[in-house]
This record gives structure tokens, sequence and C-alpha cells, in this order.
């Protein structure tokens, strides 16, 4: 039976839910939108099902990538319309264009963020894009296996504890089935976006689309801009919007995005797309023909699909010097002090708990930075 002590122990990939013969699993949610899992005790058989297929208690061992690549999509309008090089929207086309499934995130009806299947070429721009908000994967795990049992291609992304909680719940490998992950600094809280969503609400004027990675300003400084039914956009850069300011200073992550079971390759994962932020310093002759993404393949059949890719140049590339670019393949960020305070803050004050928060921290470095100028001063007397 799965029983959840630590808040850390629990990725949320519904995995157990999905797998209980019993339905005797439900997730709940906790002060910040997270959901965990709780069983009805009077319905289990302790079959143990629910603990064979969870990626916390089931890690696997870290395995280095057998490929490789800076890649980019040639398209440049491909490439503006994806977090980063386009290289997932060519995967997903190529599996569309055979009658395959392509699985992801989306954005439901109320901006929260879900995982379903895409089956058509037109419906492609629902998966791209990165949503920094934790999605529910839901029953996408028994979908994707009721696709491969039809002898479909499926393509399912997700985060590494999402494709590791898929490859738990499968328990085989399948010839038709390609796991992609991608690479993430960790999963804000729906409870959170869903407040900031509600502060910026407007009933006459209501959001129209959500964009987590416009890459007007350039792809280095991208921005949340949210588009209005009328058609106006607001834009701010990712380090003056507070909600992506909170995420990005670990604020509000999921407790288990500290101790990421899934990273370094455990996923079991056949490709995994990043961002590769200090291109410009390890390769600055790729970065000068554009956005490029840092793609690894960590089997055999990832590597054959990211060969002769249509529409894809890709450039082999050092893993080590590859990993320093982009150190969240390996690493888990550290969970920060404030981390632990800011659950109760939440619930008193709503999305004004990110702001009180974030000057706090503001104010913290900057008592940080007078002591060391103090002590440098006291030195050089």
């Amino acid at each position: 039976m799965i029983k959840i002590v630590r808040k850390e122990d629990c990725t949320g990939c519904n995995a157990c839910v999905q797998i209980c013969p019993k339905q005797c699993i439900s997730m709940h949610t906790d002060e910040l939108g997270f959901n965990y899992p709780r069983v009805d005790v009077s319905l289990c058989v302790d079959c143990g099902l629910c603990e064979k297929v969870c990626p916390v208690i089931n890690q696997d061992e870290p395995q280095n990538p057998v490929g490789c690549w800076a890649a980019k999509n040639e398209d440049a309008e491909v490439r503006d319309n994806s977090s980063s090089g386009g290289v997932f929207g060519a995967l997903a086309a190529d599996v569309l264009k055979n009658r395959g499934v392509v699985f992801g995130a989306v954005f439901a009806d109320d901006w929260s963020v879900e995982h379903a299947a895409v089956e058509r070429e037109e419906q492609l721009g629902k998966v791209q894009r990165s949503k920094y908000v934790q999605s529910r994967i839901g029953e996408t795990y028994k979908e994707a296996a009721a696709a491969l049992k039809q002898g479909r291609r499926v393509l399912f992304c997700g985060t590494s504890c999402q494709i590791a909680g898929l490859r738990k719940f499968l328990r085989r490998d399948y010839d038709d089935l390609l796991t992609l992950e991608v690479v993430c600094h960790g999963v804000p809280a729906p409870g959170v976006w869903q407040a900031y969503l509600q502060r910026i609400a407007d009933d006459a004027n209501p959001v129209e689309a959500v964009n987590f990675r416009d890459k007007r300003i350039s792809w280095k400084s991208f921005g949340l801009s949210i588009k209005r039914r009328n058609g106006d956009i607001s834009f701010a850069t990712h380090t003056r919007n507070p909600y992506m300011l909170g995420f990005l200073k670990d604020i509000y992550l999921r407790p288990s995005c500290f101790e990421c079971p899934s990273k370094g390759g455990r996923s079991g994962a056949d490709i995994t797309l990043a961002d590769f932020w200090g291109i410009d310093k390890a390769f600055p002759q790729y970065y000068e023909q554009g956005c490029y993404s840092l793609v690894l393949a960590y089997s055999d059949k990832g590597r054959e699909a990211l060969k002769n890719l249509p529409g894809i140049v890709a450039h082999e590339v050092p893993y080590r010097d590859a990993l320093q670019c982009n150190r969240r393949i390996e690493e888990c960020v550290s969970c920060p002090r404030e981390a632990a305070e800011f659950p109760a803050l939440f619930e008193a004050h709503g999305f004004e708990a990110v702001e009180m928060m974030l000057r706090k921290m503001r104010g913290s470095i900057f008592k940080r930075i007078k002591r060391r100028l103090r002590r440098i001063l006291r030195k050089r007397r």
C-alpha cells in the first residue's frame, strides 16, 4: 500500500492511481495545489502494484547518454513557436504523420495544465512550448498503453519523474514507444499559478493565450506573455514577472524536486531535451547561428529517432562540456529556507505571499552584501 510520509517522497506522477485494480487510490491537493495519493484502506487488497510502479520507491541507476548534440529546426518560424530549438516539434510531427499519438502538457480551459493526447498535426501547437506549472497526468499512462497495444506509435513527453512513472506503469518496453523528457528546473505549484491568474483576472476581457517562453527580446531573455480576448498582450521578462521570479527562486517548487529521483538518465527516457544556456561560451560557433537545443539520446531507439530527422540541423558535442551549460540534467536545485515558510504564508495571503517573500529575499540579499562590504572595508583598514 502506498503511503506518503514525507512530501519529498511523491512526485505526483499518478502511476499508483492508474495501476490500482480496485481504484482505491485517489489524488488530493495540498495548500499549494500539488496532488498526493490517498488510499481507501477499506477497498485495498494489498496487491502491492502501487508500490511497484512508484518511481521514488523504485529508482534506477544514473546513466550517461549514448549521444549528445546541439540541434535546431531549420524553420525559423517553428523555432519562434518553440521553447528552444524546435526539435520536439519535428519529432512529434514525424510520429503524427504515421498515425501515431503524441502525449504532452496542454492548457485546460481554466489555464491549468494537464497531460493530453494529440493525433493530428494541426493540434501540435497545444503540446509545444514549456508550461511552468506541474501538469496533471490524469489517465494518460493508461491511454498510452492502449494505443501501444493497438500497434500505434506513441511519443510521450514529460518531466523526468513523469517519464519514470510511465515506464514503471507499463512494466515493459514497446518498440513503438518513444519517451522524451524535458529537463526541468523543478515544477511550480498549480495553486500559485491559479492565484496569479485570479490576481490579473478581468471578466470583461478574459485570457485567450498564455506563453511562458515568449522570445520577443531573445531566447535567453524570455518572458511570460498573456493575450486577452480584445487582442491586448501583456509581457514581462522572466526576471520581472512575480510568478516567474518566485518559480526561479525555488519558493514554491514541489518538495520532491529538491530530491528528484529521475535525473541523470534515471528516468529511462529515450531522449532528453534541455535548454542550451551556456552555448555562447562553450560552443560560440553554433550560438551565432541561432537558438539551439541541447539534445541527448539515452538509448539506441532515441538515437535512431534523431538520426536524419527532417528539418533538423545537429552538431555532436562532448557530453561533459554540454553538461556545464545545463547542470539540471544531473543536479537538483537546492531548497531555500523560504520554501518551508511559504505554504502557510500563501494560505493566509494568496498571491500576495509571493510578492512578500520576494521582498524579504531581496532584503536578505542586500543585508548579505552590506555585511560583505563591511568585512572588506575592515580588512583594508
